[in-house]
């Protein structure tokens, strides 16, 4: 953990996922204060028409980015991340914002298991303070 799973209609180039990937890790490690090496990052193309939401009465394509974070960030802080994991998203897979959600599931240390960086997440590092 982190691990963000961004749901799109269609296909995108490798290349743009892999830049994708890159930038939302760097902008999440930085505004989250977490090392860069806990964020996985999933781009799952599901093909055209499979993520739909309702808008004005009729369903639209969307995409829908799930971030699995940890427990105890303030509120505040939790949409700062949004709003830019989505500029990140609008920047380089060019999706359009009124048709992209984020959604935020919140989780313990304990609930975040990674065995090459020394087991459970730790709650807070040293650096950092819940915000």
């Amino acid at each position: 953990m982190p691990y963000l799973q961004l749901d799109v209609n269609g296909h995108h180039p490798v290349a743009d996922k892999k830049r994708l990937a890159r930038q939302l890790s760097e902008t999440y490690a930085r505004m989250m204060s977490v090392d860069i090496r806990r964020i996985s990052i999933a781009i799952r193309e599901v093909g055209e028409g499979g993520v739909w939401r309702m808008v004005d009465g009729e369903p639209v394509e969307v995409s829908v980015l799930m971030c699995d974070i940890r427990r105890g960030r303030s509120a505040e802080l939790r949409l700062d991340v949004a709003k830019a994991l989505c500029r990140d998203c609008i920047d380089i897979l060019g999706l359009r914002e009124d048709r992209l959600n984020v959604e935020l599931t919140q989780h313990s240390g304990d609930a975040m298991y990674h065995p090459t960086l020394g087991g459970y997440s730790p709650e807070w590092s040293e650096d950092e303070s819940p915000q």
